[in-house]
Order: C-alpha cells, then structure tokens, then sequence
C-alpha cells in the first residue's frame, strides 16, 4: 500500500514539474515595445545600409577585376608580339651570322694575314689595293655594326618578356586578392542576410505587432503578453478561432526517428532536427493548440506555427521544412493527433527534416516580440518533449 502511494506521488510530482517548468519570456509593456521598435528599425536601417554599401563595393571590385582582366590580356598580347619579335631578330641574326662567314673569309687573321696580304696584294694596281682594303674596313665594320644592333634587341626583347611576364604576374596576384576582397564582403552580406527575415518584413511584423497590442487595449504600462491572454481568451483571437485549448501533455511531433541535431541556445541551433527512414513521415503538433501561423519563411521553408496555452501563458512551437502541409488553417485548434504537414526539406535545408522550434513569444503579428527578442526567446524543446537519440513511439 505504501509503496502505491509512493509511486502515485512521485508520478505527480513528475505531472506537477512537467507543467510546472519555467516559461522564458520577456515581459514587456506597450511603451518598452514601442522603445524597442523604434530601437530595432534604426537597427534594421543600419543593418540595409551596410548591405547596401557592400553591394556598391562588390561593383566596384568586379570594375577592378574586369580591368584587371583586360590589363592581363593585353600583357599576354604584348609578350606573344615580342616573342615573335626575338624569333624574327634570331633568324636575322642567323642570317647575317651567315654573311659574316663570308666576309671573314676574305680577311680571317687568326691564320694569319695571308688571306687579307691576298686579298690586298691581289689587286691590279695601287687604287685597287686601296679599294679593296676599304671594301674589307666597311665590310667588317657593318657586320659589326649589325650583330651589336641584333644583340642589342635580343636584350631589350627579353628583358620587355620577364618585366610584362612579372607585371602578369602581379595582374594576377591583385585579381586573386580582389576576388577574396569579394568573397569576405560576399560572406559579410550573407552573414547577415542569414541571420534574420527579409529587412522589411522584420520592420513591418514589428509594428505590425505593436498595433495589435494597442488595438487589442492593452495599458501602455500593461505587460502586453498578460494584457494579450486576458483578452484573447475572453473574446477568441484575432484569427478568427476561439481561446486557445490548455496544453494536456507534450508529445513527439513525428512517430518515429532520430536526432540529427540538438538545440544549440541563443546564437546557435536554435531548435532540435530530426529526422526519419520514412523522409515524409507524418507530422503533428507536439502538444494541444492553436494554428498561429502557415505560410513561407524568408528561405522558402513551408513553415507551420502553432500556439499553446500552458499554465495561462503562451509558447509557440515552430514546425519547419515540410513537404506539404496538412488539412489545417490559421485559428483553428488542434491536437496532437491532428496531422499538420509532413516531413520535407524545404527553403534552407540539407536533406528532409524537421526543425522544431519552441518560443515564449514570436515576432509575427500577435506573437509578442521582434525578431531581436523572439531568438533570445528559444526553449531548448527537450525542456517539454523527451528526446532520446532514436525512439519508435510519439
């Protein structure tokens, strides 16, 4: 008998805790909302203005390279011209290499100065001598001349070739640096596109969500999640559904699976993924609620958000990348047996999973907060669902 009483009160304290664990949320009135608005358009501005000027940079680099490019086409033009040049210049040098064989012939003195005292001696008469051993000064002399002239350019072809080869060279060195120039601000932009929705979007969801709460009446002293379950549940939402159900127990929103990854917290994964052997299983609600929301997220994602109503406070629970949704509209209350979708990998995705995300506030409208505050908003979803690396059961 004991022992059933002892095991009756340790399963209610387990009910008790479940029910009973902290909600993060941040309690905010109309007046710090619209102080964290304003905040955040100003934000946002800068945040548009920086993916602006790195757009005008990226132009700019992809002038530079663009000329660059056409700088390293004309140096390769260039040296093609000069090498033709050297080949011309070495067949002339051949050729009057071969001249010059000639014309030592007449006169070669390594042997001596027989051939010339011949070639000299030879003539018929004193002007003739004189004639012949001009013919041979000029001879020489040009030859002379013409080989300097040819080594010369020789020279000054091949010093042009490494100076435009070494001018290529730095060519390319500057375009590989702008190119990583252009890949950091490309990383830059993306960085921050990643982070959040659409600029826009983020700057009209909060107002959006500001206008709510001052239509719904809320005090601009009142803490508006309060103000928003006061009213809500006496009236029906703004949706067009009743209040929201009571949450009666948490449940694994995919019959079976596995862990692909863990919540990493503010900054990091900001849910748990999952996967399965059946990659469009079945997906439903991890607990009692209201559809909040059912559309795309900014990356193309088929994203389903539903609200629950735990201890008279609301947190929300994201399901993202499905394959389809399923038979549900926004407003209407579901349970964790109503299928809302199946398991995909829509907009930002890898591979099929679903990316569950539990919030104490969400920034579309009605949800409580900006985009700034919904990620510092993350619960780590194994605070309600258990999660075991592999289960077969919901």
């Amino acid at each position: 008998m004991k022992n059933k009483i002892l095991v009756s009160f340790t399963i209610g304290l387990m009910l008790v805790s479940m029910f009973a664990l902290p909600i993060e949320t941040s309690a905010q009135t109309i007046a710090q909302f619209e102080a964290e608005v304003e905040k955040y358009t100003a934000q946002l501005q800068e945040k548009k203005n920086k993916l602006a000027k790195n757009d005008a940079e990226i132009e700019e680099i992809k002038k530079k390279i663009s000329n660059i490019e056409s700088q390293i086409d004309a140096a390769e033009k260039e040296i093609k011209e000069l090498q033709d040049e050297i080949d011309k210049s070495n067949k002339e040098i051949e050729k009057k290499s071969e001249e010059s064989k000639k014309i030592i012939e007449y006169y070669q003195i390594s042997n001596g100065n027989n051939a010339y005292l011949e070639y000299a001696f030879g003539a018929t008469d004193i002007t003739d001598m004189v004639y012949r051993m001009s013919i041979v000064e000029q001879l020489t002399d040009y030859n002379d001349k013409v080989m300097k002239e040819l080594e010369a350019l020789i020279k000054k072809n091949e010093q042009q070739q490494k100076d435009l080869e070494q001018k290529e060279k730095e060519l390319e060195a500057l375009k590989e640096e702008l190119e990583s120039e252009k890949e950091r601000i490309n990383a830059d932009s993306k960085s921050i596109k990643e982070t959040m929705p659409g600029i826009e979007e983020q700057i009209k969801q909060a107002k959006n969500n500001l206008n709510y709460y001052k239509g719904l009446g809320c005090g601009k002293n009142e803490e508006i999640s309060a103000c928003q379950y006061r009213i809500e549940q006496s009236r029906g939402t703004s949706s067009g559904g009743g209040s929201v159900p009571s949450t009666n127990g948490f449940y694994r929103p995919i019959e079976y699976g596995y862990i692909t990854q863990w919540y990493g917290g503010y900054g990091g994964h900001m849910g748990v993924d999952m996967s399965s052997s059946n990659k469009t299983i079945a997906i439903y609600p991890i607990a009692t609620g209201q559809v909040f929301f059912k559309g795309y997220d900014t990356y193309g994602a088929l994203v389903i958000k539903i609200r629950h109503n735990v201890n008279g406070r609301y947190i929300y629970s994201t399901y993202a990348h499905m394959s389809r949704f399923g038979a549900v509209s926004v407003g209407q209350n579901v349970s964790p047996f109503t299928q809302i979708g199946n398991m995909g990998s829509t907009g930002w995705s890898t591979g099929p999973h679903l990316h569950l995300e539990i919030t104490s506030c969400d920034w579309n409208r009605g949800g409580g907060c900006t985009w700034a505050t919904y990620q510092r908003s993350t619960i780590n979803p194994t605070s309600y669902v258990s999660f075991p690396s592999r289960w077969n059961n919901r």
